[in-house]
């Protein structure tokens, strides 16, 4: 190739962790191109727009305290719709009540009188909460690592509360059963739900990375640009033309960066599938999450509660996940019946997302950020490269940018490989 011409960087995917990349290389002054494989940006943070209904691809929450959230974007333009804080634990004796007894009281009763838990977990819960919310991030970060259910143990909650109660919650979260994540990831991301706000976009959550996208300097991002290879010089696309750097920032998902980065190892992934489903009525008149205590089913919610306008009027949009890539519709709506405690008979299945790398696997012990060099000339970042959350993948994003550019101030006879 002739770089003569080049760019300083080209990255390779415009989700989270390349935008990320690309902001910060653009604000410090470097020339990059943006090189996104399909028709816009997100990566998995996509809304599809269906017969009048607005579907995010697979579940999604947006958490308003995370760090590179605040750093970059104005959140008001996104009208940002809450979810109730907590959750409703579906189970034999009905609903059970999960909620933050200091923003909302009025729903604190089940919590309060041990119907949700003992007074004792309850306690335990809350000397917890209060650490995980006060501690400065890096002490958290810097922690024993352990799985999840024995940081928790450990904390002085009891075994049927954090099986019966956290369990079913938190696999929603990190997209497996047995709480084997990190307790570092879990302390964080406790942190980043007391201190924070869990809701969605008005128009989706494609809203999010559409606004990163707005603040790229003109001609940056190219769409439908896949890359088919890469090397020193930059990146040959599927099309047959070239683009040109000096560095190259792969910011795609582990799979397809490993086939652009032979020899990067490839994380294990947790799968999920959601489903939608459009009822004629609400069957839970608030925006609240509820979890399956049996854990046949993730969660559930009914979207419209929460954002009114993914729905067309007068119609419910329900959001269902379960674990893996290989459930079926039939049982999911009979599960459904039970949980919400009405028929679902008439229910229309709208859409299915099954999303096979949902989420990078994050078991205990587990680094919470990796470095973004790989070869000479050569980056990787996402959220597989830090934690599986929109905060990882801005934040493994933010990492590759300022490598890139501190090797870039060395020198490319400075550029070393990194794993």
């Amino acid at each position: 190739m002739d770089t003569n011409g080049a760019v300083d960087v080209a990255v390779v995917g415009a989700g989270a962790a390349g935008l990320a990349c690309a902001l910060d290389l653009a604000a410090a002054g470097r020339r990059v191109r943006l090189l996104e494989a399909s028709d816009g940006v997100g990566g998995r943070m996509r809304t599809d727009l269906r017969d009048g209904f607005r579907l995010d691809r697979g579940f999604q929450v947006f958490n308003t305290s995370y760090p590179q959230v605040r750093r970059r974007l104005d959140l008001r333009p996104l009208r940002l719709r809450p979810f109730t804080p907590g959750f409703l634990l579906a189970g034999p004796a009905g609903h059970r009540r999960v909620a933050d007894p200091l923003r909302r009281p009025d729903l604190a009763g089940d919590l309060l009188t041990g119907r949700t838990v003992p007074p004792r977990d309850a306690a335990a819960l809350a000397a917890l909460t209060v650490r995980d919310a006060l501690l400065p991030a890096a002490l958290l970060r810097h922690g024993r690592d352990v799985p999840a259910a024995v940081a928790l143990r450990a904390a002085g909650v009891s075994r049927t509360t954090v099986d019966g109660v956290l369990r079913p919650f938190l696999s929603g979260v990190f997209l497996e059963d047995g709480l084997a994540t990190s307790s570092r990831v879990l302390h964080l991301y406790w942190r980043s739900l007391v201190r924070g706000t869990l809701a969605l976009p008005a128009a989706g959550i494609g809203a999010v990375p559409r606004a990163l996208a707005t603040l790229l300097p003109p001609g940056t991002l190219e769409l439908d640009a896949r890359a088919a290879e890469v090397h020193r010089d930059g990146v040959v696309l599927a099309d047959g033309r070239e683009v040109a750097a000096r560095c190259v920032v792969v910011a795609t998902e582990a799979a397809a960066a490993a086939a652009l980065l032979p020899g990067l190892p490839v994380p294990e992934t947790r799968s999920v599938t959601t489903f939608y489903h459009v009822a004629e009525r609400s069957p839970l008149a608030e925006p609240t999450l509820l979890v399956d205590a049996a854990g046949r089913l993730l969660n559930s919610v009914v979207l419209s509660e929460v954002v009114p306008g993914c729905a067309p009027r007068g119609l419910s949009l329900v959001s269902t996940s379960v674990l893996g890539t290989t459930a079926e519709e039939g049982p999911v709506r009979a599960r459904l019946a039970e949980l919400y405690s009405c028929d679902t008979s008439d229910w229309h299945p709208l859409a299915a997302y099954r999303i096979p790398g949902a989420l990078p696997a994050m078991p205990a012990p587990h680094p919470l950020t990796r470095t973004a060099r790989w070869a000479p000339g050569r980056y990787v970042c996402g959220d597989h490269r830090a934690t599986g959350s929109v905060q990882g993948a801005l934040a493994s994003g933010a990492r590759a940018a300022r490598e890139v550019l501190a090797d870039l101030a060395t020198g490319p006879d400075r550029r070393g490989p990194g794993r």
